[in-house]
């Protein structure tokens, strides 16, 4: 199996977890009574999980000491990451998983365009191209689809 064929499967296996985390998640929010709180839960649990993985895995903890040096941006993750689980805990009552997450990747793939479009964040400059913007265009057409049905 190539690299790249791998790096796939690994992708699709992670964009699995994410609906799968959003019904989770909402589960606890139901016990809990507080999506917000469930939210929390679930980063938490992520944390001891990658704190595990850390130690695992052997990654040297010296880097840590590096951090002082990020820019404010490379902060704004865990903030984005707050905002999307709670967002989709949230939302799939009301929605339902399929169109939340419908909808999601709808803008998820819509800020990818202009991200890539313009270089920010520091990737390399993909521009925005007729086929990009159909495949954009069936998103939101698969979007109405979902909601419509």
């Amino acid at each position: 199996m190539t690299n790249s064929i791998l790096l796939l499967l690994v992708a699709l296996v992670a964009g699995a977890m994410m609906p799968t985390q959003a019904a989770t998640n909402n589960k606890m929010a139901v016990v809990t009574g507080s999506p917000i709180l469930a939210a929390f839960l679930s980063f938490l649990v992520g944390t001891v999980a990658l704190l595990v993985c850390v130690v695992l895995s052997g990654t040297p903890m010296t880097s840590v000491s590096s951090i002082k040096d990020a820019p404010p941006i490379a902060w704004a993750g865990g903030f984005f990451g707050a905002f999307f689980v709670t967002a989709a805990v949230m939302l799939v009552p009301r929605l339902g998983v399929a169109m939340t997450f419908s909808a999601l990747i709808a803008g998820q793939m819509i800020v990818t365009l202009i991200i890539d479009h313009y270089g920010l964040l520091g990737v390399p400059v993909k521009e925005i191209s007729i086929p990009r913007v159909i495949g954009i265009v069936l998103i939101a057409a698969g979007v109405i689809l979902i909601r419509k049905f």
